[in-house]
């Protein structure tokens, strides 16, 4: 029979049985005079067992062990491939229970789980713009800190969420978005005292106990993304209220260096 047949009566297609023979476990058989391989019964017998393996999960390029050795190779290949099951069933299932979770959070599923509901706080009171930036600033945020960091940043998070402070959060972040070219001197200096006067508080309690994380790669990183959405005024708002934050930290720790 030829590979066409042969692939018909295994169940499996040509493209398989090709790739069989590039890995070694099928050998090839010689071609006849008209140029095509000829396959026999014996092949057949190869490919369903080559079948029979792969469908347990095995790899293709263990199989010669199994399939050549008598089966010596097969109690380790099982106990091997059974831990292999229980640890991807252990991965599945928590998962799962994670996507259990994420269904009853009013937010999207991207973000990480631990922050999920406290960014749904926020959402709805924000424009589509300020809170795409919210998610993508918090994705990165999170990945930065990592888990030894997601507990600070976790606590950082509840505080923002506190009933008092949202709705000053929503009124500064929505006058934010409004600021540009046209915002006079007057107004862009009256912004800047209120957002600091905002959340100098949490960002205090933020470096209070913070882990010692390695963040040389964040300032750059979050100033890339600034340029690439807000506009030079808003730029502006936001270096000049991390100077005086820094500054405030400063001072807190000139009062009191214990």
């Amino acid at each position: 029979m030829n590979s066409s047949e042969l692939a018909r009566r295994a169940g499996v297609t040509v493209r398989a049985l090709r790739h069989y023979h590039q890995v070694g476990v099928l050998d090839e058989p010689p071609r006849s005079s008209n140029g095509y391989r000829q396959y026999g019964v014996h092949h057949l017998i190869r490919v369903l067992r080559i079948r029979r393996l792969s469908a347990l999960g095995i790899a293709l390029e263990e199989m010669p062990r199994l399939l050549d050795e008598h089966g010596a190779e097969a109690p380790a290949v099982l106990d091997r491939l059974d831990a292999e099951l229980a640890a991807q069933i252990d991965r599945l299932t928590a998962q799962r229970a994670l996507i259990a979770q994420l269904r009853h959070l009013p937010t999207t599923p991207d973000l990480p789980p631990e922050l999920a509901a406290y960014m749904g706080t926020l959402a709805g009171h924000l424009s589509p713009e300020l809170e795409q930036m919210d998610r993508d600033q918090t994705v990165l945020l999170a990945h930065l800190v990592g888990e030894e960091g997601m507990p600070h940043l976790v606590g950082y998070y509840e505080q923002l969420s506190d009933p008092a402070l949202v709705p000053q959060i929503v009124a500064i972040t929505a006058e934010f978005h409004g600021l540009g070219e046209e915002t006079s001197e007057a107004a862009f200096d009256d912004f800047v005292e209120r957002f600091v006067a905002t959340f100098a508080q949490v960002v205090d309690s933020l470096r209070t106990d913070a882990p010692d994380l390695d963040l040389s790669d964040a300032a750059g990183l979050f100033d890339e993304y600034s340029e690439s959405v807000l506009n030079a005024t808003q730029q502006r708002a936001l270096a000049l209220v991390g100077e005086r934050l820094d500054g405030s930290a400063d001072d807190a720790e000139a009062r009191d260096p214990a």
